[in-house]
């Protein structure tokens, strides 16, 4: 199945513009997105997808280019991230259901973010695109839904930052959605995922092209990108699942070290998964979602007294959440955590432990795991 993605835009006046968690107000803002199935007479049967840090709005099928991006759209970004899930007679089944999901405000696959263009000055933000939240990210998808004429949702659905981002939009806008499927999140940023997040935030601003994120007419900070993405990537993946994943082969470019030789697959491995993840993301927007990652949590940003306090306006909601076992990007305590307080407030919980040795992109691997306790969640009533 070939699809294509699809823009909105929205804020050219003041008073249509988007309203940052800082009181200002931003525009224009253009949103990439992709839907699926049909959207009923009713309008509801739409179900909410919120994809991961370094996702897209493209979940299934394939789409060969989205116009703007260019070259970072590259083979690796054309078949959807979720194409196991989302289709005709998949777990998210598009004959029944209108699947939509949308590129972040911030990111580099078609919505507004640091590399688009400025209209004020003809040069892309750079560091000049204000400091988001997730708040703000999910805020900014509020007029494309209102747009299409969604007033709630059956479902949504997130994984990874993804699920951060839905408990904000769930817990926020309560009357939006009705079944809420949370995979491998959390309700805040926690101290080990701080260190992590500013050991890369401080890769890409020590690498000396980043120029205050002013880099677009020279050349990129793509050591700093890459060393970020190492970081990282050793939350993504089981020492298990990254032992199979490697080769006997040990490369090593001339410039990446001037003492040090590579000498293990391991280490040839890991410095791979960096210089991959250069082709297709923007060192921008990587800094900005992470510094949000940082920032994030959910019982401030709402604004709300206690957990409780704040998931009683929810009695409307059924939840699904998901945890991996083997995850130690969002360790399965987060999930727990999430499943109390929810049934702290009077909601409906289910929690399930997915057994795998892939880590945290099990999400992303292993939709055979996830896929029935989905697909009830979708069609039950």
């Amino acid at each position: 199945m070939e699809v294509r993605s699809k823009f909105y835009t929205y804020g050219h006046e003041p008073e249509d513009q988007l309203i940052l968690h800082n009181g200002e107000s931003f525009g224009p803002v253009t949103l990439a997105y992709e839907t699926y199935g049909t959207l009923n007479d009713q309008k509801n049967n739409a179900v909410l997808i919120i994809h991961a840090l370094s996702g897209s709005q493209h979940v299934a099928g394939f789409n060969p280019e989205v116009p703007g991006v260019g070259s970072k759209w590259d083979h690796s970004c054309q078949l959807g991230w979720w194409d196991g899930f989302v289709g005709p007679g998949k777990p998210i089944n598009t004959d029944r259901f209108f699947v939509i999901c949308v590129n972040y405000f911030g990111g580099c696959y078609g919505s507004t973010g640091p590399s688009s263009i400025n209209p004020q000055t003809g040069k892309e933000y750079g560091g000049d695109f204000p400091q988001i939240t997730f708040s703000d990210i999910v805020d900014s998808q509020i007029p494309l839904f209102k747009h299409l004429g969604i007033e709630k949702f059956h479902a949504a659905i997130g994984s990874s930052l993804g699920g951060m981002m839905l408990m904000s939009f769930a817990a926020r806008y309560p009357q939006m959605v009705d079944r809420v499927i949370p995979v491998a999140c959390g309700l805040d940023s926690t101290t080990l995922t701080r260190v992590h997040n500013l050991e890369q935030i401080l890769a890409i601003e020590n690498d000396p092209n980043f120029n205050n994120g002013h880099y677009y007419d020279g050349p990129a900070p793509l050591r700093g990108l890459a060393l970020a993405r190492m970081i990282s990537h050793k939350t993504f993946v089981s020492l298990h699942d990254m032992e199979e994943r490697m080769t006997d082969r040990c490369e090593q470019e001339e410039d990446e070290f001037s003492w040090y030789k590579i000498n293990t697959p391991l280490e040839s491995y890991i410095l791979h998964q960096g210089r991959k993840f250069l082709q297709r993301f923007d060192a921008n927007t990587y800094l900005y979602l992470i510094s949000g990652w940082t920032r994030f949590h959910l019982k401030d940003d709402a604004g709300a007294e206690s957990y409780k306090a704040l998931f009683e306006k929810c009695s409307n909601q059924r939840y699904l959440v998901f945890s991996i076992d083997s995850d130690v990007c969002f360790y399965p305590e987060e999930q727990e955590d999430i499943h109390r307080h929810l049934l702290s407030a009077g909601i409906e919980s289910e929690y399930i432990t997915v057994h795998s040795v892939k880590g945290h992109d099990s999400f992303l691997l292993e939709p055979e795991l996830y896929a029935d306790a989905i697909r009830n969640m979708l069609e039950n009533t």
